[in-house]
């Protein structure tokens, strides 16, 4: 599945499960911290280098999920995965901010973007309880998807 695919199917089923969302506005949020972010989920790169592996938890399924705040469907799925994060003691989502904080639009430049080679967001990797992972790109994103709509959450 090419990315300008997903990304027109990504924004069409959730322009379709959350129309109350579909009236976003180009203006970005301020930035999250570790701290500020939803329960069982948070923040971390800001535009820099990550290792995926100091943020697994284990006995725990994690979702790390590429995002920026300039990307729609990214801002549209992510209360999606804190529902899900609340509604799940057993999955925990982390938020991997691919922007750096003096750079507006999407940040594909950063050393994050690059280290990890994206090409589209929002864009997934799925680690399992043991640590090991489970599936990325679209194979995850076709996970996160149905453990939504198992969960009922739109």
């Amino acid at each position: 599945m090419s990315a300008n695919f997903r990304y027109i199917f990504l924004t069409t089923l959730l322009t379709l499960l959350l129309p109350a969302f579909s009236a976003c506005t180009a203006t970005a949020p301020e930035t999250g911290t570790k701290s500020d972010a939803p329960t069982g989920e948070k923040v971390i790169g800001f535009g820099q280098t990550v290792n995926l592996e100091d943020h697994l938890v284990k006995g725990k399924t994690v979702i790390f999920d590429f995002f920026s705040q300039y990307c729609p469907p990214c801002r549209r799925i992510s209360p999606l995965l804190t529902k899900l994060a609340e509604k799940r003691s057993d999955i925990v989502v982390v938020k991997v901010d691919i922007n750096r904080k003096d750079v507006t639009g999407i940040d594909w430049s950063s050393p994050v973007a690059q280290q990890f080679q994206l090409q589209g967001i929002p864009h997934f990797k799925i680690y399992s309880p043991e640590g090991k992972l489970k599936a990325e790109g679209d194979a995850a994103y076709e996970q996160v998807i149905n453990l939504l709509k198992q969960e009922n959450i739109q």
